[in-house]
């Protein structure tokens, strides 16, 4: 009889550490309120409806066949990204994009690079278990 009285004590105090530290880890959360353009938003969609996270990774989450694209804008430009889009390569192939997708597409990424930088090297662990990128 002890030893289960011992046993839903320390349940007991294992919940309630849990409860209080959910209740601080999700007070303290780093969210901004940004609006998102209705452009950015559909360029999502197409980078859901063409699985493009299949190859290429966003803040390094995604395929490794392509390359990280979180600052494609920044680092190539929108000329560079359209025409690649456009066209494809010889490792990516050509979706066959119409210029709506394309646009969209550009704008997401355009959207995603203003985030921050992708690379991991440059995270801060925040002490509630966040990451926050400079």
């Amino acid at each position: 009889m002890h030893a289960d009285k011992h046993k839903l004590a320390t349940l007991s105090v294992l919940m309630v550490a849990f409860l209080f530290y959910s209740i601080f880890l999700y007070s303290f959360l780093p969210v901004e309120n940004s609006t998102v353009s209705t452009a950015a938003l559909n360029g999502k969609q197409v980078w859901q409806q063409y699985n493009c996270v299949a190859c290429h990774q966003v803040y390094g989450l995604g395929g490794y066949l392509g390359p990280d694209v979180t600052n494609a804008y920044s680092i190539r430009g929108p000329e560079y990204i359209k025409a690649f889009l456009k066209n494809g390569t010889d490792i990516m192939p050509n979706f066959h994009l119409n210029d709506s997708e394309i646009e969209a597409l550009t704008s997401y990424l355009q959207d995603m690079d203003a985030t921050g930088k992708a690379d991991p090297r440059t995270f801060r662990i925040e002490p509630n278990g966040t990451i926050a990128n400079h």
